[in-house]
């Protein structure tokens, strides 16, 4: 129900009229190639068995694969391969997603918004902040709600700020009461204009366990300053197997277990999660009567290195700040060594369940059961999926498995994803599939007509798969990616 103009394009900007002929806008199909660039078929190879490729090193991907939607008649290419010796089939379409949006996990120990703030792009909501997980932050983004259920300019945002980090580009998100974010998919998060360098090596109680032993008879006192668990080590359980003698510290927060604290500070930008600025705001006045002396000696320091200082006690059992000592630069350096990098990880998400089956089998809900029971393998642009169990066909992707600019939108607003379904030939014609419509992979690589439409499988581009990543035109790798 599109009508385009000699010479413009669709509002999807997918598609182009070019003098009477439609032609596509976005990246035609992508084969994935064992070989990368290299041709096809690669020369002297192997034995020449007369066909023109081989399952076992190419697999095509749904991407610029076009869409039958709303699936009235078969999926734009069904195709049939031979892969470990076995009949397998891939149905491959693009589908049109209302019902999708990503997960990002940031690695940070900086607090970026409490849970459920708004998350913004273009000052419309796109989002939320979800729960804080070890070392990372999660938000949702996206979902039908924001796409479809608000204003246009707030579905428009949405959409294009998914499509966007979908395809690997940097997208700049608010969090209300909280952090301004630059996210990019697979790199470093940016957090208030700072680069985020280290993920912490474990909370301050983790911390403390870690390196109980390398601190022992170097400083008398350790604190890990962090926004969810603080750790004390002259009262932590790993002190007191090791024989750390107590200090007479005190520690302003909410006691847990001995040498644990919560709620040392409010969260924030500044030492372990917290705002400090100054850690010694967390102390309490120290206890003579139980091991505080002149001259003691402390460690303070963050769960990623970033923050350490060195203090001793006066006369009054005032901590002073000192150097920080040579024989401990060391410890604060395999915290640091032990930090993982900080990285953005984008998921896209979205529920299969819809008509896109109708394109795959007469009967959709035989298509579910299918995939439910793992006898189909669904993978997008060829990246394996992690499949929710329960109803339906729900899974998550994580981008950076996938060919760059694999993602298109329509006006909806939506976004449209490459989904491929394989299976074994004798499974697909059990569940009923359109086996009239097979085509050998070998003529949808030469340009032949699909039989339910007038698509051509052209403007062909291997390229090879991310780098350990299953191949998905294997047998078996369905469980290992779940």
């Amino acid at each position: 129900m599109c009508y385009i103009a000699d010479g413009r394009a669709g509002a999807c900007d997918r598609y182009a009229n070019d003098g009477g002929e439609l032609v596509r806008l976005d990246p035609h199909t992508i084969l994935l190639n064992r070989d990368g660039d290299a041709p096809l078929v690669p020369f002297l190879d192997r034995e020449w068995d007369g066909d023109l490729v081989s399952g076992e090193d190419t697999f095509i991907t749904a991407i610029g694969s076009g869409t039958t939607y709303p699936d009235y008649k078969p999926a734009p290419f069904i195709v049939a391969s031979r892969t470990a010796g076995a009949d397998m089939i891939t149905v491959v379409t693009e589908g049109i997603f209302s019902y999708c949006g990503a997960k990002v996990k940031i690695d940070t120990d900086r607090h970026l918004g409490t849970e459920c703030a708004p998350v913004r792009a273009e000052g419309e909501t796109i989002g939320h902040v979800t729960t804080s997980e070890y070392g990372s932050q999660m938000l949702s983004l996206g979902g039908v709600h924001h796409l479809t259920g608000g204003s246009k300019k707030e579905g428009r945002a949405t959409c294009e700020a998914l499509l966007a980090l979908c395809n690997g580009e940097t997208v700049a998100l608010t969090i209300d009461g909280g952090a301004e974010l630059e996210i990019t998919a697979g790199q470093a998060p940016v957090v208030n204009g700072q680069r985020e360098e280290r993920m912490r090596v474990g909370c301050g109680s983790a911390t403390v366990g870690m390196f109980a032993a390398q601190w022992q008879g170097l400083v008398d006192e350790v604190v890990v300053v962090d926004d969810h668990i603080t750790g004390v080590m002259s009262e932590h359980q790993a002190g007191k197997v090791i024989g750390w003698q107590p200090t007479g510290i005190r520690i302003k927060g909410r006691r847990s277990t001995p040498g644990r604290y919560f709620q040392v500070a409010e969260p924030g930008t500044g030492w372990g999660g917290t705002d400090l600025t100054d850690p010694l705001t967390i102390l309490d006045s120290w206890q003579p009567n139980k091991g505080a002396r002149p001259g003691l000696s402390l460690l303070m320091v963050s769960t990623t290195g970033e923050n350490a200082a060195y203090y001793e006690l006066n006369d009054d059992l005032v901590p002073v700040e000192r150097d920080m000592p040579a024989r401990l630069l060391p410890s604060v350096q395999r915290i640091e060594e032990n930090c993982e990098p900080s990285i953005a990880s984008v998921l896209f998400m979205a529920g299969a369940g819809g008509s896109l089956r109708s394109g795959v089998t007469e009967n959709p809900v035989s298509l579910t059961r299918s995939v439910q029971s793992r006898l189909t393998r669904v993978t997008v642009g060829g990246a394996p999926v992690c499949m929710w169990p329960g109803g339906g066909i729900t899974f998550m992707a994580d981008v950076t498995q996938m060919p760059r600019n694999a993602f298109g939108y329509v006006p909806t607003p939506a976004l449209v994803a490459p989904i491929e379904f394989t299976m074994t030939a004798a499974d697909y014609a059990a569940l009923g599939g359109h086996m009239d419509y097979v085509m050998p992979l070998e003529d949808a690589l030469r340009g032949a007509k699909g039989r339910q439409n007038d698509h051509r499988l052209s403007g062909q581009r291997p390229e090879r798969p991310a780098a350990g990543m299953p191949w998905p035109g294997a047998r078996g790798q369905q469980e290992q990616a779940e």
